[in-house]
């Protein structure tokens, strides 16, 4: 893939083997992929930049994922923090080692956090405060429960995997319905990812989101190395991303200069 800026990987992990895991991790990974795979893997396919997304099996042991921002310019990442045990400072410290957002790993909740509380208002207000984004992961029929809530606080939404498509109503749901009326506000983002775990609607809700939206707030990435689907290539995610948007001169927009504005300000 080759762009006329530089192509960014909106969502891949790393992560070492002996990383301890959370009680009753979605997934528990056997082996270890490390900033220096992952490096091989996007030379491999002519990504120049990437996001490291932190990974919920790992919670908020996020060392090594702002160990490998430090000496890599070219990346950056995001955090799983505490709302309760999080301060400014911190989160300044971790700006300057490249972190750019937290990740919300909600869809592993059976309850939902209550954003309207206090601990977390002001820790997105915080987030805001530094031009951070919160990277949302939860299945489609809960987000309108989440999405209002965080349009409030004024961070910035990048909203994973197309928003995991509710896979009865699709389109139809009210899920689909709340993601585009908030890219629509101009402060949420939408990864056009993930679709090898979501099914055939995956590709549905791409390409009618876009419709309904356009392109400019779109990202694209891998999810690379694909933990639980092992299986999947690289090159598969680039080539759904060519069947989603056939239009070469739009797909470098989404999988680099929309990708290097949002997550490198630039």
């Amino acid at each position: 893939m080759t762009s006329a800026a530089p192509c960014v990987d909106s969502h891949v992990h790393v992560f070492r083997r002996n990383m301890p895991l959370i009680p009753d991790p979605r997934h528990s990974p056997d082996y270890e992929f490390t900033a220096e795979q992952l490096q091989s893997t996007l030379d491999a396919h002519g990504v120049q930049c990437c996001v490291i997304a932190a990974a919920s099996p790992w919670g908020d042991c996020n060392d090594y994922v702002i160990e490998t921002l430090r000496s890599r310019p070219r990346w950056r990442g995001t955090v799983i923090l505490d709302p309760e045990k999080t301060d400014r400072y911190q989160l300044e410290q971790m700006a300057r080692d490249g972190i750019v957002g937290v990740r919300l790993p909600f869809i592993s909740l059976q309850d939902l956090p209550d954003l309207d509380s206090w601990a977390y208002r002001k820790f997105l207000y915080r987030l805001a405060e530094l031009d951070w984004h919160v990277h949302l992961h939860l299945d489609g029929p809960r987000i309108p429960r989440v999405l209002p809530l965080l349009e409030r606080s004024g961070v910035k939404i990048v909203i994973d995997h197309i928003g995991r498509p509710d896979p009865v109503e699709g389109i139809h749901s009210e899920g689909f319905k709340a993601m585009v009326r908030s890219v629509e506000k101009g402060r949420t983002w939408v990864k056009l990812s993930g679709a090898y775990r979501l099914g055939p609607q995956a590709t549905e809700q791409a390409r009618e989101l876009c419709r309904q939206v356009g392109y400019d707030h779109m990202v694209w990435a891998s999810d690379c190395p694909f933990v639980g689907a092992e299986s999947t290539t690289y090159q598969s995610t680039i080539d759904w991303l060519t069947e989603v948007v056939p239009d070469a001169a739009v797909r470098t927009r989404i999988g680099g200069a929309n990708a290097f504005a949002l997550y490198f300000g630039q």
